[in-house]
């Protein structure tokens, strides 16, 4: 899939701060609560896929993974994309994410059992500070915050295996107060850990 983007990813999970499945081992992966829900932002800086722009455009993907590890798979996942959107960017938005023709989310695709149906909902961010809140209508948030030393440091996690997957080489831990609710995953969840990356996609 031919693509140039620049991505600000912002991803919340269920498990305490940090999410075990950054490691990449499975005898490390060992979900919190035996079963793993995830909130993952994608807000598309910049950039086209198959030709389509995606600049300013946002994506929310939200998976369920029954456990006890990441690599069990089976897991359950929607696309939400903010409203507005034309059909050839949402069409663009379904491949690069699920990963039609490859690319970054390959890895993560492949352990998804179930796609649900693509759906587009009013979508309003806003930035305090280190905060960044994202409202979903009808579905729930994505709240995060970054975490600081006691020097006011970013505290950092470099070269984290599920991160190279994604493209991402340098990770900012970010604590999260998700919720998330959609009638149609297998549950409803609220997040505590987090992080923050920017990507670069190219092919």
């Amino acid at each position: 899939m031919a693509m140039d983007l620049k991505i600000e990813m912002i991803e919340t999970c269920s498990c305490n701060m940090m999410c075990p499945c950054w490691y990449g081992v499975r005898e490390l992966m060992v979900m919190d609560q035996g079963w793993c829900g995830t909130v993952m932002a994608l807000r598309f800086l910049e950039g086209s896929a198959e030709g389509v722009d995606l600049g300013g455009r946002t994506a929310i993907l939200g998976f369920d993974f029954p456990g006890p590890t990441l690599f069990d798979g089976n897991g359950t996942a929607r696309i939400y994309i903010e409203d507005g959107v034309s059909s050839e960017q949402v069409a663009a938005i379904e491949s690069l994410l699920q990963a039609h023709s490859g690319g970054p989310m390959a890895i993560l695709a492949s352990l998804i059992s179930k796609w649900l149906p693509t759906v587009t909902a009013t979508m309003e961010a806003r930035e305090d500070g280190d905060d960044v809140v994202i409202d979903i209508a009808d579905y729930g948030s994505v709240r995060s915050g970054l975490l600081k030393n006691e020097a006011g440091e970013q505290v950092t996690m470099n070269n984290a295996a599920m991160g190279l997957t994604l493209g991402a080489r340098r990770i900012d831990l970010a604590p999260s107060a998700s919720r998330w609710s959609d009638p149609e995953m297998p549950r409803e969840f609220e997040t505590r850990s987090g992080g923050r990356s920017e990507l670069h996609w190219v092919a």
